[in-house]
């Protein structure tokens, strides 16, 4: 196991809520959500800024679920802002009106990344199971009128794969400074609606052509952020910058993990920020020793020459398609499960009917909005 003091990670994904008025049948948060009961309260939160902004973070996601329903998300913003820490708001903009969004500014907020399904309105509401599109619509018009840097973030799969270009055309009319069209990662939801979710590689060379076409022609006026599937290509991602090497997770409840997803794999023994100091989790805690470096690494991946560079690729994934968190990552043409994910990406494309809406399993209390 690493001994030597890691670098100090920059970034924090603090998960406020997973309380969401959307059903995205692609949401990769668990399927067991956190109680709205659980969640931490605003000094707790202030006082993870603090030990953040310590241990060396300069920019935090304020995330969801829908962290817009915290009723004290400007003061979680102001505790981040007081601390130095760069915020930006990752929401669906329902709720969002003008009123909240300038309380949010004056609290310190810097920027705002905002979701959308589709280009279409129609298809949109479908895919996020709510009528949720005219909202994102008002969202973005109010974010930019406000002088604030505007991301569209876009999960891509097969039922919107083949509208990149009304999705860069929508970015441009919402006048978003940034685009980022990132393909499912199937983890929770998305793991379990992966047979409807799953691309195809014609949809995909399509989707790529389009991508280099629009960066071509709008280069120097709109960011354009295309996230590779990792099921399709043959090169394992390295997950999150490695496995804690830049960032860390705070879920609702406190847990600190080194990605979203890494709550599903065993052994893990998470702890929490109300237990534990933030710079004793990044730096001793075996949630964030266990796979970091190279010394947990077997074959191929330990006298592998891109072992420095993709550090295995990824453990919830090489967790969910093989059952060992250890095993090379799938995704990895040299790994030696890489025919199992080949073969899930023939599977025959699923519909849009098949889709399991992402829903509370916790009872009420996690559903506020929802």
């Amino acid at each position: 196991m690493t001994t030597t003091t890691p670098p100090p990670p920059w970034a924090l994904l603090a998960e406020l809520t997973h309380a969401c008025p959307l059903h995205c049948g692609y949401c990769s948060n668990p399927l067991e959500l956190n109680r709205r009961s659980r969640e931490l309260t605003t000094a707790d939160w202030v006082d993870i800024f603090r030990q953040a902004a310590d241990l060396g973070v300069l920019q935090t996601h304020l995330s969801g679920g829908e962290p817009l329903l915290r009723k004290d998300l400007e003061g979680i913003v102001a505790g981040a802002e007081r601390e130095g820490i760069y915020t930006q708001l990752v929401t669906s903009g329902s709720g969002l009106t003008g009123t909240r969004l300038a309380a949010l500014a004056q609290a310190g907020l810097r920027s705002v990344q905002l979701s959308v399904q589709h280009a279409d309105p129609s298809a949109s509401d479908r895919l996020a199971g709510s009528r949720a599109f005219a909202a994102k619509e008002t969202a973005a018009a109010l974010v930019t009128e406000a002088g604030l840097p505007l991301g569209v973030n876009v999960v891509l799969h097969r039922h919107n794969l083949d509208v990149i270009d009304g999705l860069v055309e929508l970015a441009l009319r919402w006048k978003a400074d940034r685009i980022e069209l990132a393909n499912t990662q199937f983890y929770g939801w998305g793991l379990l609606n992966r047979e409807a979710l799953m691309p195809g590689r014609d949809q995909l060379a399509r989707a790529v052509e389009s991508v280099s076409r629009w960066r071509e022609k709008l280069e120097g006026r709109l960011e354009i952020v295309w996230v590779a599937p990792d099921y399709f290509d043959g090169v394992a991602k390295p997950c999150m910058g490695g496995w804690g090497a830049v960032s860390l997770t705070v879920a609702p409840d406190g847990t600190v993990l080194p990605c979203p997803a890494a709550a599903t794999l065993p052994g893990l023994n998470p702890v929490n920020v109300l237990d534990h100091p933030l710079r004793w989790i990044w730096e001793k805690s075996k949630a964030f020793t266990l796979y970091r470096g190279e010394e947990w690494m077997s074959s191929p991946c330990r006298n592998c020459e891109r072992r420095t560079q993709d550090f295995g690729g990824c453990r919830c994934q090489a967790f969910a398609l093989t059952g060992d968190a250890t095993r090379t990552d799938p995704a990895c043409s040299l790994s030696p499960d890489h025919a199992m994910l080949t073969a899930l990406t023939l599977t025959p494309p699923g519909d849009l009917s098949e889709v399991v809406p992402r829903r509370p399993t916790v009872g009420p209390q996690a559903s506020a909005g929802a």
